[in-house]
């Protein structure tokens, strides 16, 4: 509780700060509207269908997008930290790709891909990956080797240990993953959105209010509806963490 109060707190002294700061004559009056005329326009923009189905287009994006990196990252995370051949084979190739911005494939996504959802999701895939690969990686890296020949004297075969031994001690590092990787898709779902000229989604709401005359207020919004997703995002994912690996 003293945790929550003082997060509310927080929230509190930051919307007063900017409230001053969208008052104050020293800023344009369009450059930083004040958090109770944004929150008006949120209110406004909820009972809207057409922003609802961006919402709505934003976060199922996401949530397929990270179905899919689990899918892949998951099982290819497994076998590169189990088989120490695979993994010095492919380390080259994964240390070239990893750094690359997913921004950056825009262009390349586009000319394979075409405008449509494939290419926001295909994109928040490649971002999300590397989080969720990385952990499983490490997290067998830290595989107490005492449990492997334990459950290798019981006659447990390779893929048993793999999958009875390996994975469940994995978890909370993969869960820890999955919860930076969703987030990361987000940023990058929207950025998309944003920059490839995306037909629905919160980065195409955005783009639609800043050009012509420029509604800095339901920019904000977008904004605003951004954050509250990725906080809740995290928020979920972390109550699944403490729920599934409490110990």
């Amino acid at each position: 509780m003293r945790a929550f109060t003082r997060g509310l707190i927080g929230i509190a002294g930051f919307l007063a700060l900017w409230e001053l700061l969208g008052r104050s004559p020293l800023l344009p009056a369009d450059a930083l509207p004040p958090p109770s005329l944004v929150f008006g326009e949120l209110v406004a923009q909820l009972t809207s269908p057409e922003f609802i189905s961006h919402v709505v287009a934003t976060v199922l994006a996401v949530l397929i997008a990270i179905a899919i990196a689990i899918a892949i990252a998951v099982p290819s995370g497994l076998v590169l930290g189990s088989i120490p051949a695979v993994r010095h084979a492919t380390r080259a190739v994964i240390e070239f790709l990893r750094p690359i911005p997913s921004v950056a494939l825009i262009p390349l996504a586009l000319v394979v891909l075409g405008f449509g959802p494939e290419t926001k999701i295909t994109l928040a895939v490649y971002a999300a990956l590397w989080p969720i690969l990385f952990n499983t990686i490490y997290a067998l890296d830290e595989l107490d080797p005492l449990l492997v020949e334990t459950s290798r004297v019981f006659g447990t075969g390779r893929v048993g240990v793999l999958f009875r031994v390996a994975l469940p001690s994995a978890l909370p590092f993969v869960l820890t993953g999955i919860r930076l990787a969703a987030t990361t898709a987000l940023i990058v779902m929207v950025s998309v959105e944003l920059m490839a000229g995306s037909q629905i989604g919160l980065g195409y709401f955005i783009m639609e209010a800043r050009s012509g005359p420029g509604r800095m207020d339901q920019v904000l919004v977008g904004t605003v509806v951004a954050g509250a997703i990725g906080v809740l995002l995290n928020s979920g994912l972390e109550r699944v963490r403490r729920r599934w690996v409490a110990w």
